[in-house]
């Protein structure tokens, strides 16, 4: 069983900053992809920025330059940190692990239940 807690959403005001938070914990050899996806009113769940073992990131173009993802291995913990902070921003944001399952070498995706992003003034 593996289990996601997110943190650190809440209400913003334009240009301003927020940073999202996402630890698993569980059963699991290894955790190979973490990444943040967002889901805004009338529109599909799309990719924020991901990265994986070996520290490799990809961002969403509308967010390069803003975002920056990073993750601590010894927490399990992913992190999102949002600066310049736009209303095109607003969603709700999932956070998601690849994990590896030992031996078979098998990986499994897990979501996070979402936290809501806001900005306005």
């Amino acid at each position: 069983q593996v289990q996601l807690v997110e943190s650190g959403g809440g209400l913003v005001q334009p240009g301003g900053s927020l940073r999202l938070s996402c630890a698993a914990s569980g059963s699991f050899f290894s955790i190979y992809r973490m990444g943040w996806y967002r889901q805004a009113p009338g529109k599909q769940r799309d990719l924020v920025a991901s990265i994986i073992e070996g520290g490799n990131t990809n961002y969403a173009d509308s967010v390069k330059g803003r975002f920056t993802i990073s993750r601590d291995n010894a927490k399990n913990t992913v992190y999102l940190q949002m600066n310049s902070l736009k209303p095109d921003d607003t969603a709700v944001y999932y956070c998601y692990i690849e994990t590896v399952t030992g031996g078979t070498g098998y990986r499994n995706g897990y979501w996070g239940q979402g936290t809501q992003v806001t900005v306005s003034s």
